[in-house]
């Protein structure tokens, strides 16, 4: 069993690793959007990250951008998130990312990008108290809660909601070994990084027909939950005020979230595409089966239940705005009712259904988790030249002949289908003095040459088969706008395997653009 703990394990750290992409880490998962980069905070405007093309980006910008400078009454800040004193409500881990990193904008960002990484990791571990590798049956319950689109949803967007509920999960974990006043704490500091997470406070209250000194203490215990959340929120609003009526829309009256969703499937059905269509059946399947569990076996008694039964009671008031689109919130928000679910299912074969049933939104992750595209370059700018350059000023475009972008944890390449242009975009208005490196490897014997725009040869060379020939090309100025270059080999492509039906002539392997300074 121990052997498909560590494969699942390993397959989620190959997958992370295709969201890696040179000089500009992890922040693809941020999900920073071009069309807001004119009000980022200076000290994101000068480190290369990943914009997503003609997009306004999504929530983990915001957060990533305050946990790179967590000083609310910067001027720069209020301008760049897009509702600040409703987005510092849930500072925990932009602190975390920020503490780490030592203050250091640059470091915070990168740590900031990677917390949801290693959040899944150490919940992993954490999870294996209640899912030990003793069983299929165990592997089903652990691999459920870690193969979720909600966490996975998480993870893809850099959000709050895989990391609290690894401490959610702390807190259970101490309250079942008697030290409900810490698992308060934790709960505490939990709402902190969301205001739902004060529902696990709900694992707090006394079982068993318990009165009187229990009770007492349950109180205790719950003001320990809510002052750290309540004493932030006051600060907040004194500082920054309301907020206005952010999240006007995440509430709604008892089911019509739910009911509005289903209707929302049924259309896609009918005139949708079919692969978002049940995908967000799976998720409707897998949430309706964890609420009715929940219901229909009430175990007050349990922490666990009564736990997941709070997360119950929040699915049902949930608005449209947690609900709509694909695959929708609203998996990632009740996280904490899935982890119950599974922990809360009876043994045995006749529940596996039940267990089935519960965890089908593993199979829409996959759609969530498509690696980033790539450029199949990486540009790099000295730091006393960004102010003057920017952090990306030299771009590439590969013409028709290239085939797309293949990458690896270390390296990443583009095969060509014979002769192949290739053109290096100078985006700024003055010339440019650049170093072009790369590699070049084929699967035979063949010449390579480079020629400029007026057929000079800017580089050639012999490749062997299956050898990477390095190539350093250490002067080339660039004008403003386009330098085209042209690859010509002198035989033609050949079969790359009885797998892939490409006829390829060579790869253009780990091009490297480094800025040398401005020309007159």
């Amino acid at each position: 069993m121990c052997a498909a703990y560590g494969a699942t394990i390993a397959a989620f750290l190959w997958i992370c690793g295709n969201f890696y992409l040179p000089n500009r880490g992890f922040t693809y998962l941020v999900e920073f959007g071009s069309k807001g980069e004119a009000r980022y905070i200076p000290e994101l405007r000068s480190i290369p990250h990943y914009d997503q093309p003609d997009s306004y980006g999504y929530d983990g910008q915001y957060y990533a951008q305050i946990a790179m400078r967590p000083q609310l009454g910067s001027p720069d800040l209020l301008r760049a998130v897009d509702n600040l004193p409703y987005r510092a409500r849930r500072i925990l881990f932009c602190w975390t990312a920020w503490a780490l990193a030592g203050g250091d904008p640059g470091r915070a960002l990168a740590i900031f990008s990677v917390e949801n990484l290693a959040a899944w990791l150490l919940l992993a571990a954490l999870l294996l108290r209640w899912f030990p590798p003793l069983n299929w049956g165990n592997w089903a319950r652990w691999a459920g809660v870690l193969a979720s689109i909600g966490l996975c949803v998480s993870l893809r967007s850099a959000l709050m909601d895989g990391p609290s509920l690894l401490v959610i999960a702390a807190g259970m974990a101490f309250l079942e070994t008697g030290r409900p006043w810490l698992a308060a704490a934790v709960f505490g500091v939990s709402g902190l990084g969301r205001e739902t997470n004060l529902l696990a406070g709900a694992a707090l209250v006394p079982g068993g027909g318990k009165r009187g000194l229990s009770w007492l203490r349950a109180l205790g215990q719950w003001a320990l939950v809510l002052i750290p959340l309540a004493a932030w929120i006051a600060f907040v609003t004194a500082r920054l005020g309301g907020g206005g009526v952010a999240g006007a829309r995440n509430f709604a009256p008892p089911f019509a979230g739910y009911w509005g969703k289903c209707l929302e499937i049924a259309r896609f059905f009918s005139a949708g595409p079919a692969r978002l269509a049940v995908g967000m059946a799976l998720v409707q399947v897998a949430l309706t089966t964890q609420l009715l569990f929940l219901v229909l076996r009430p175990r007050w008694s349990d922490p666990w239940w009564r736990l997941g039964a709070a997360y119950a009671a929040l699915l049902a008031v949930l608005g449209s705005a947690v609900w709509e689109g694909y695959p929708g919130a609203v998996s990632r928000v009740v996280l904490p009712m899935l982890l119950a679910f599974n922990i809360l299912v009876p043994r045995g074969r006749r529940w596996w259904i039940v267990l089935l049933l519960g965890n089908l939104s593993f199979i829409a992750s996959p759609t969530v988790l498509s690696p980033p595209p790539g450029e199949s370059f990486l540009c790099t700018v000295p730091a006393v030249l960004r102010a003057e350059v920017g952090t990306e000023p030299v771009g590439v475009a590969f013409g028709a002949a290239w085939y797309p972008e293949e990458r690896s944890w270390l390296e990443w390449w583009r095969w060509t289908g014979g002769d192949a242009a290739l053109v290096l975009r100078n985006s700024r208005p003055q010339a440019l003095g650049v170093s072009v490196g790369f590699g070049l490897r084929s699967k035979d014997r063949r010449t390579v040459e480079i020629c400029d725009a007026a057929g000079r040869i800017v580089w050639e060379g012999i490749l062997q088969p299956g050898i990477l020939r390095s190539v350093a090309i250490p002067s080339v100025n660039l004008p403003p706008g386009d330098t085209p270059w042209r690859f010509v080999t002198d035989q033609p492509p050949i079969r790359q395997s009885p797998q892939d039906p490409r006829s390829v002539a060579f790869s253009l392997r780990n091009l490297r653009i480094d800025v040398n300074g401005v020309r007159p």
